[in-house]
Formats: structure tokens, C-alpha cells, sequence
């Protein structure tokens, strides 16, 4: 576990989900991952629920306000000119959804998808930095985009974030012929995130996303926790040289997808 008080520009900083029945998931998340909940800044503004774990803010919640669609995770990554990195999105092919935003003093945001559609948010810091804890149980572990163009995704995120892509050959989970290729994003030779290649392992009605990690202490009892409460088991549990990990989903109707990872000690 890492507390943190700022990121370097680029770096996923923030995890929040759009929820179609807000108390619903609140109790679904607190009972997997040990969360407790404060209001973003002060009692007078509802809606979006900070989860905390151990007294540090881990995530938000929002209710999803005439959203259609899966509850997903959003990942957002730390810049130091909202405005600017907006531009950079655009230029490299990418779409704004939604143009840079103030949110009360915590800083700006904007909403953004890559060429390949995966959705993400830019987030400069102002009062408030991102995640107060990472790596450890009932925080965010990993961020990890799935796309079904690899070449496209690192031409436009290395464009946008100055990532540089490592690539290396895994045994493919699906069974299929020869070896999976998983990206390990880079920021100044640190870790930041992962890469996937989704072509014929998702349906293809499957888009390009970000999928979150969220730290557990024990990977196996996460997943009966999911499965007792009515969630889905995607895949896993498996053990990876990060940890022990598998993907689940919310029990909802249309449910968000994440993933609990109980890392190395």
C-alpha cells in the first residue's frame, strides 16, 4: 500500500462509476472492499459519494442521471493543463466529449475517448490530487486499457501522455494459438498502466474500455463475496506474476466490469 499525495502529469490518478442505483452499489462496494463514504465537499452537495478506505479517499460514485448503459469504471489521468492535453487528444485522433470543466475548487476535468472509442478522463489537479491510497486493499491497484488496435492505442496515448510501451508474451488465457502480447505502459520508466489486445477474446459488441483493479486481500473470498451477492465471475481467479487476480461485475442489469487483485506482500 502507497499513500499519495500528488501524481506526475500522466499518470491514472482518480477511478469513479455512473450507478444506476447509487445505495445499491455503495453497499455492494463496501461489503467486497471494506469502503466507507463521505460527500465530495460538505454536506450541501449530494450525489457524489467519496469511498474511503482507512480514513483515504479510494474512489467516487455518482448516480448515473438517465445514463444508459454498463456501470463502468472511468479511469482519470493526472495533467498539468486540462485545456492543453485537450488539444493533444484531438490532434492525435482522439475525440473530447466533454470540454475542460471546473468542479468546485478540486480541480478541472474533461471527458475523452481514444480513437478506438475507450473512454477516459483528464483531471488537473487543483484542491484535491486523486486517490489518496494505491496498491493495497480496498485501492486502486491497476489501469488497463483494452482495445482491439494495440498499434493505434500506443501511437495516440504516447502522443497525448508521453507513455512508451513495453511489450511482453504471455500464455493466452483463451486458449487460442500462440502467445498473448500484454503492454506495460511507461512514464519516465515507471509503471502506469497495461494494455490488452481484446480481438477475439471479448464479443465484439465488447468496445474498447479501461478496466480498474481494485486491491483485496484475499482474491478467492472476493470472488465469493461477488458471486453471494449476485455478481458475475468473468474470469479468474488466476495467479499472474502481480498477484492473484479475476475479473468480475457488479449485480446489477447492466453491470459494470472490474477486477480485484490480491498483490505480492
Amino acid at each position: 500500500m502507497s499513500k499519495v499525495t500528488s501524481y506526475a502529469p500522466g499518470t491514472p490518478c482518480w477511478v469513479d462509476i455512473m450507478c444506476a442505483d447509487l445505495e445499491a452499489s455503495q453497499a455492494f462496494y463496501a461489503d467486497l472492499l471494506g469502503w466507507r463514504y463521505e460527500p465530495m465537499v460538505g454536506e450541501n452537495v449530494p450525489g457524489y459519494p467519496l469511498a474511503t478506505y482507512e480514513g483515504d479517499r479510494v474512489a467516487g460514485l455518482m448516480p448515473a442521471m438517465g445514463h444508459d448503459g454498463p456501470q463502468m469504471w472511468s479511469t482519470h489521468i493526472s495533467v498539468a493543463d486540462a485545456d492543453e492535453s485537450a488539444a493533444k487528444v484531438t490532434a492525435a485522433g482522439g475525440k473530447v466529449l466533454a470540454p475542460p470543466f471546473a468542479v468546485f475548487d478540486l480541480g478541472r476535468a474533461a471527458v475523452c475517448a481514444d480513437p478506438g472509442g475507450a473512454v477516459f478522463e483528464l483531471w488537473e489537479p487543483g484542491g484535491f490530487a486523486g486517490a489518496e491510497r494505491v496498491n493495497g486493499p480496498g485501492a486502486l491497484a491497476w489501469n488497463e486499457l483494452g482495445t482491439r488496435d494495440v498499434e493505434g492505442a500506443k501511437a495516440f496515448y504516447g502522443a497525448v501522455f508521453g507513455w512508451t510501451a513495453e511489450e511482453h508474451e504471455l500464455q493466452r488465457a483463451d486458449g487460442g494459438p500462440g502467445p498473448a502480447v500484454y503492454v506495460e505502459w511507461k512514464l519516465d520508466g515507471k509503471d502506469v498502466g497495461g494494455m490488452m489486445d481484446i480481438s477475439g477474446m471479448l464479443p465484439a459488441e465488447v468496445p474498447a474500455h479501461w478496466l480498474v483493479y481494485f486491491g483485496v486481500e484475499d482474491a478467492d473470498a472476493a470472488v465469493e463475496k461477488v458471486k453471494a451477492a449476485g455478481g458475475e465471475v468473468r474470469f479468474g481467479p488466476v495467479d499472474i506474476a502481480a498477484g492473484r487476480f479475476a475479473v468480475v461485475t457488479e449485480p446489477h442489469a447492466d453491470p459494470g466490469v472490474f477486477a480485484v487483485i490480491k498483490l505480492p506482500d
